[in-house]
């Protein structure tokens, strides 16, 4: 019964509009004639994108979406991830409506304790935990040393003060376009456990961010994510896109979606100078 009253109301709404020469629908563009009188061409429309807003001082540092996207352990990309189900074209439907597609760890993306511990993940440690005051204030971007992963020597020439809370670690990764090529590739930057461990032990760091799709070299991928996430204190923010930035001071803003039950998020994440 409800379908056939919404049937009814867009058959009215089209032989309506039909006869007022207005578009069916408000969203839909008017075309033709209108007494007699070609309508003027529309103007093309060109959506703009970009990286940086307000004159550069906001830098969006989040990956956008696409299917040749690396994901983890794959040689064939995010693949198609978006799908639209219900369509406006042709009058067919009062709007469009799209199903996504993704796991949890795709693209720019944070992790919770439940990602490698499973009685945390059990007990309900999932994003919906996470805390918005650890993901949002005071960072520092820094460059790490290219010819290496991040190793206990590493994170100890950093020399990053005590009382920096959030670090986001720019990397050979960023150099190489990593996050632009479908293949994964193992070859990636990250922390070794002993990097991990260091900075665990010898910092004030409760968020850590990096330019791939793991925080963890892919040799001690786990080991590195165990150390960090053992205490529920760090969280970890992965393929950020740090191109477009230079290393200093910003303040950070990344939004992890609402996804309770789920031990990762796709997040927005941006800094402001």
């Amino acid at each position: 019964m409800e379908l056939t009253a919404m049937s009814l109301f867009l058959f009215l709404v089209v032989v309506v509009a039909a006869a007022s020469g207005e578009p069916a629908h408000p969203g839909y563009a008017a075309h033709g004639e209108a007494c007699g009188v070609e309508a003027a061409p529309e103007p093309e429309l060109k959506p703009v994108r970009r990286e940086e807003f307000d004159g550069g001082r906001i830098v969006d540092i989040s990956h956008y979406y696409r299917p040749d996207m690396p994901a983890w352990e794959s040689g064939e990309g995010v693949g198609e991830f978006l799908r639209l189900a219900r369509s406006m074209t042709n009058g067919s439907d009062i709007a469009n409506f799209s199903d996504v597609f993704l796991t949890a760890h795709s693209g720019t993306h944070v992790d919770a304790p439940g990602h490698v511990f499973d009685h945390y993940y059990h007990a309900g440690f999932d994003v919906d935990t996470l805390d918005l005051a650890v993901l949002n204030g005071p960072a520092l971007l820094i460059d790490v040393p290219r010819d290496t992963n991040i190793t206990a020597a590493v994170m100890e020439s950093l020399h990053i003060p005590k009382g920096v809370r959030r670090v986001l670690f720019r990397t050979l990764n960023t150099d190489r376009k990593l996050m632009w090529k479908k293949e994964f590739d193992t070859s990636y930057v990250g922390f070794m456990k002993d990097g991990a461990q260091w900075l665990v032990d010898n910092t004030d760091i409760k968020l850590v961010g990096i330019d791939y799709l793991s925080v963890g070299a892919f040799a001690e991928c786990i080991p590195a994510h165990l150390v960090f996430l053992e205490k529920r204190e760090i969280i970890l923010v992965e393929a950020l896109n740090l191109e477009h930035v230079t290393p200093g001071a910003y303040t950070l803003h990344c939004l992890p979606l609402r996804l309770r039950g789920a031990e990762g998020s796709p997040a927005r994440c941006i800094l402001i100078k």
